[in-house]
């Protein structure tokens, strides 16, 4: 995997914002905060997620990148890691990419584990840069993903850069929602027409 050099989101509004490689063992806290503040996830629920995160970055192929303010905030993150069939997420989705023939996303992809910018710093392009960033920065053909499955900002910019439904209605235990698994080939799509346009 190639090395990512720190960048700034391009789009309106982010020029304070750089996004580089972070070291998420050493931030967990700082990033489960900012997760909680965009997800809404309770005191327990963060203390769940912590164990899963500080377990994923085990894997020797694991990347994370951070998206920091001016004044050292983490203001976003991403991580993932390439996909194992014994991981406990491929084996929920599995079921469900087979019945729509689409089992062999699976394999040779990066899946993007976790994605989220705090509230306050949305709709500035920092996903964007963010998900690009790590997987230009993987050998891999291909990335998968699960989101919410609803109309959302979310699944609207992972279809700009290319992600497509390869499943929907995707039950995870304890979930309160259905996902949808999204799969895309890499590079991700690039486009003028991706980027939030300059406000008049």
């Amino acid at each position: 995997m190639a090395a990512a050099t720190p960048t700034s989101p391009r789009g309106s509004g982010t020029p304070d914002i750089v996004v580089g490689p972070l070291d998420l063992a050493a931030r967990v806290d700082e990033a489960l905060t900012v997760q909680a503040l965009a997800f809404g996830l309770t005191q327990d629920e963060i203390d769940v997620r912590r164990h899963i995160v500080l377990r994923h970055l085990d894997h020797p192929q694991a990347r994370a990148f951070g998206a920091t303010a001016a004044d050292g905030r983490l203001v976003g993150f991403v991580y993932g890691l390439p996909n194992n069939r014994t991981h406990w997420w491929s084996t929920v989705v599995e079921p469900y990419l087979r019945a729509t023939g689409s089992e062999g996303w699976l394999d040779d992809s990066f899946v993007i584990t976790e994605l989220h910018v705090h509230p306050g710093f949305q709709q500035r392009g920092i996903g964007r840069s963010l998900i690009t960033t790590i997987t230009d920065a993987v050998d891999l053909p291909r990335s998968i993903l699960s989101a919410i499955d609803t109309e959302s900002p979310a699944r609207g910019l992972y279809r700009a850069l290319g992600y497509q439904d390869l499943a929907r209605q995707v039950l995870f235990p304890s979930a309160p929602k259905p996902y949808a698994v999204m799969g895309a080939p890499l590079p991700l799509r690039r486009g003028q027409d991706l980027w939030p346009p300059t406000p008049r």
